[in-house]
């Protein structure tokens, strides 16, 4: 009898090992078995959440990664979607449009992109073609501020990256009532023979707005309106996510940024194995790089801060500036200017009065704590600039609710530490508690 149960335990044990392991993720419980055995097919991509915030893991593939972040975050990207096609037609344009310029920019874009959004798609039941117009569809109206620090102008020499990502923080699906900025996501990403990554984004993005690599490469966009436009190039946010899969240094993450260009932008590049920052402008078929001390950055009314970068959603060097607005100098009567709408960015209702008022106040600010500024006071600083602390004039804007922020983060590429705020339906960003996490922290995790 012994004999025979041993032989029975002997041959159990012997097929329960012919069976794969299932990886266990704690989260998405409404499907946890589902759950559970895709994730042994994606290969180990998860989702976690601290201190209320979600933290999307991907690794792998391009496709694999794609597929991960489809499967994860299914229910959000349809949300997401439709809250974005609820919001490009109240901001007046069609599906038809977006999708045209869609088809004139994927040539250029390297294919690893088409596999990783044709992954979200599989996964979330999407068509390619809703999640690649969705990618590119955002970059047509973003607002933002950011401005990179180091050297004399830091506590102790270290480089910190701000930005302030500005757009409304009401786009909402109308189906269930979802806000899109209950869907943001912090992203760790680990692409198969690239570097490893970090970004704050929503459900559904495979572009982005910001971020750093492992390398200590930082990187942020702010939109900086131009009459110079095409789009047969390669989206901004997609020259993002190129720098940060890509780039091992800041010339290379700069060579990223000039090429196949599109429409305006402005973009703070940071390195911080230096530590250095740059401002890089953009147009279709012209462009600027410069440090803080470049004469570009003191031609006035501007004016440099030492070892300290910035830049609103304006171009400040003159042949750049000259494919944006009519009039170079944006500081006389701002507020007037503003009310009146005089000396409209181009193509835009947007003023440059406005945005001057935007870059004198991240001026203050720095200026307010210079050679004092680390991840907190760094991270107080701007949450200061948009709560109208450090210029009247930029308050009243904020009063008139001109400037909606989504997310606002420091990063500090030498340590990996960062210090994130996300908005809620009824909160911006710096109206919210802000969350201390570090990149390489985060990067070593495992589900647990």
């Amino acid at each position: 009898m012994k004999k025979t149960i041993f032989c029975l335990l002997t041959c159990l044990i012997l097929i329960i090992t012919l069976f794969p392991t299932v990886n266990s993720v704690d989260v998405l419980k409404n499907n946890d078995i589902k759950i559970k055995n895709e994730l042994n097919f994606c290969n180990g991509g998860w989702l976690e959440e601290r201190d209320g915030i979600k933290i999307l893991h991907l690794n792998g593939s391009y496709y694999d990664m794609g597929y991960q972040h489809g499967l994860l975050l299914k229910d959000e990207i349809n949300s997401n979607i439709n809250a974005f096609y609820n919001w490009i037609a109240e901001k007046g344009f069609t599906y038809e449009e977006l999708l045209h310029r869609w088809n004139i920019m994927k040539s250029l874009l390297p294919h690893c992109y088409i596999e990783e959004m044709t992954g979200i798609a599989d996964a979330s039941g999407l068509s390619l073609e809703n999640i690649s117009v969705y990618n590119v569809g955002f970059y047509l109206v973003v607002n933002c501020g950011s401005f990179a620090v180091w050297g004399n102008s830091t506590i102790d020499g270290i480089l910190y990256h701000a930005r302030s990502h500005d757009l409304s923080i009401k786009l909402k699906d109308p189906d269930t009532g979802k806000y899109l900025v209950e869907n943001q996501v912090i992203i760790i990403r680990k692409p198969l023979n690239q570097y490893p990554s970090i970004s704050p984004s929503v459900a559904g993005m495979v572009q982005s707005s910001d971020g750093f690599n492992e390398n200590e490469i930082a990187v942020g966009m702010l939109s900086s309106w131009s009459n110079d436009e095409t789009f047969k190039g390669i989206c901004i946010g997609f020259r993002i996510r190129m720098v940060l899969d890509y780039a091992a240094s800041i010339n290379e993450a700069i060579d990223i940024l000039i090429a196949n260009k599109t429409l305006g932008y402005n973009v703070i590049v940071s390195d911080g194995k230096i530590p250095i920052s740059y401002a890089v402008e953009t147009t279709a078929n012209i462009s600027y790089v410069g440090t803080w001390d470049n004469p570009s950055e003191s031609k006035k009314p501007f004016w440099d801060i030492k070892q300290a970068i910035r830049r609103s959603n304006m171009f400040i060097d003159p042949l750049m500036a000259a494919t944006q607005r009519n009039r170079y100098n944006p500081s006389l009567f701002p507020l007037l200017n503003f009310f009146l709408k005089i000396n409209q960015m181009s193509g835009t209702s947007v003023t440059a009065a406005a945005t001057w008022m935007h870059y004198v106040a991240i001026s203050k600010g720095i200026q307010s704590e210079w050679s004092n500024l680390d991840l907190n006071n760094t991270m107080g600083i701007l949450r200061n600039i948009y709560l109208g602390k450090t210029d009247i004039r930029f308050l009243i804007l904020q009063i008139l609710g001109v400037y909606s922020t989504p997310y606002q983060w420091v990063m500090c590429p030498k340590t990996g530490d960062f210090v994130l705020s996300f908005a809620t339906r009824d909160k911006n960003a710096f109206e919210n508690p802000v969350n201390y996490f570090n990149f390489y922290i985060l990067l070593k995790s495992t589900p647990s």
